[in-house]
């Protein structure tokens, strides 16, 4: 790795004595993670039955650290959503932001997705998840991760920051803003970073930034919480912006948490010129001090006081969606095949029908890619359901279940492996819908029909483990 020599002539004003073991840091492999997702899975009973060794990452509670050989991506139990592979330096942001039950949570840079579902399980499927992302390619990986991990209320939306401000002024209690940045922290593990940074895309970024978090402030309650993080090391682009959105947004101000963890540096306020007060309680995690790729960290409060969020009004334009009586034959299959089903706030597009979060204001004009939790397809005289209801769903939620078991990564190729490869199996039982399991956990849909199990696993999502 050929680092920009404009970069180091930098980073050695910044460090100083440390430049030397920051350099080699970066020689280093990188460390690789993955987060448990507890909607799926209790993290001490993964840890027990995963066939993977891991260690715990410091700042959350929910990651671990594991060795590149052992390739979680291509356990079914990736494909089921049990958890997310995610760089561990990336799991400080969502951990600081505190996300609750019951809250309104804008994540508002969110492709591929890490962030957003890392608050969705704190969340635990109460209140309103908004993910947004600009780019439209990386908005679909978004919505498929959202869909992938199991999220019911979750809308992902493909919006400029500046429209989603002009529909949600002072609508949520907390945001994030995981800024696109010059991605100095992706250095390491993409060379091609390196190749693509200069001076000048450091200042572009910087004013991107600005931008942002001016919209990020509209949308954020009194009271509300901010959180701003980059992976990148460039003081313009993290205490400068920082500083620059205190100075234009004197309502809020720096709230350093009460307990940061070991190997976190505080943010500095020499590295910019006019630091705005309270930069030295931003927050830097660095190469050479943990083990992580790096990541600049903020929390930010508007002030003012957060009422509580049992008693949020609904705005007057909130989505009254369809009774469920007009959900077609939706009812008829949730009464066979579903236990205990809630319902809630139906909406159809198309032929597709989706579970609204409940109290989700109408999304007239805006860019919508999943507005809730897709049900499935209403097609004459009959309901198909959805990948995604599949994955949302529990074992003890389902009438009629089928447990595969994965088998071990290179020793048996596993009846859990061979569904995924779009497999049939032969099966007795009453005919229907079955949700097909992996281990104890949801992976997707089979229907029983003449002995045989259906394969429902969606075509463009199958993978060929034998080969």
């Amino acid at each position: 790795m050929m680092l920009p020599e404009k970069f180091i002539i930098r980073m050695q004003e910044m460090l100083g004595g440390e430049y030397g073991a920051f350099e080699e840091a970066l020689k280093e492999g990188r460390y690789q993670g993955l987060r448990v997702n507890t909607l799926k899975a209790d993290v001490q009973d993964f840890r027990e039955r995963a066939p993977f060794v891991l260690s715990p990452v410091p700042w959350t509670k929910t990651g671990f650290y594991y060795e590149a050989a052992q390739q979680p991506g291509k356990h079914p139990l990736h494909e089921a959503g049990v958890y997310y592979i995610q760089e561990p330096s990336a799991m400080a942001p969502a951990e600081l932001a505190g996300a609750r039950p019951g809250e309104r949570i804008l994540d508002l840079c969110a492709a591929p997705g890490g962030k957003s579902t890392q608050l969705a399980a704190a969340m635990k499927g109460k209140g309103i998840l908004v993910c947004n992302e600009i780019h439209p390619a990386r908005a679909k990986i978004l919505s498929e991760n959202i869909e992938r991990m199991g999220i019911r209320n979750a809308v992902v939306t493909n919006e400029t920051p500046e429209r989603l401000a002009e529909r949600f002024a002072g609508f949520f209690d907390k945001i994030l803003v995981d800024a696109p940045c010059s991605g100095e922290g992706m250095f390491r593990k993409n060379e091609e970073a390196c190749e693509e940074w200069s001076p000048e895309n450091v200042e572009m970024c910087a004013a991107r930034q600005d931008t942002i978090l001016d919209s990020a402030g509209q949308m954020l309650r009194s009271g509300g919480l901010l959180v701003y993080s980059t992976c990148t090391f460039a003081p313009q682009e993290n205490e400068g912006t920082i500083s620059r959105f205190l100075k234009r947004c004197p309502s809020f101000s720096v709230e350093t948490p009460a307990a940061v963890p070991e190997g976190f540096s505080y943010g500095r306020p020499d590295w910019i010129p006019e630091p705005a007060p309270g930069i030295e309680g931003t927050m830097r995690l660095w190469p050479h001090k943990l083990k992580g790729e790096g990541h600049f960290l903020a929390v930010l409060r508007k002030e003012g006081q957060l009422t509580d969020i049992s008693s949020f009004p609904v705005r007057k334009d909130g989505n009254r969606g369809i009774p469920e009586r007009d959900c077609g034959e939706f009812p008829a299959f949730a009464a066979r095949f579903l236990k205990d089903w809630q319902g809630g706030t139906y909406v159809v597009f198309g032929d597709q029908l989706y579970l609204l979060p409940v109290g989700m204001p109408s999304l007239q004009g805006v860019k919508v890619l999943r507005p809730g939790l897709h049900l499935g397809t209403l097609k004459k005289n009959r309901f198909e359901p959805s990948h995604a209801l599949a994955l949302a769903l529990k074992p003890q939620e389902s009438c009629l279940c089928a447990e595969l078991l994965s088998g071990e990564e290179g020793r048996d190729y596993g009846p859990a492996r061979a569904w995924i490869n779009g497999e049939t199996f032969p099966c007795a039982g009453e005919k229907g819908w079955y949700l097909i399991t992996a281990d104890g956990y949801s992976i997707g849909w089979g229907k029983l029909a003449g002995g045989m199990m259906k394969n429902h696993y969606p075509k463009g999502l199958r993978k060929n483990w034998k080969q």
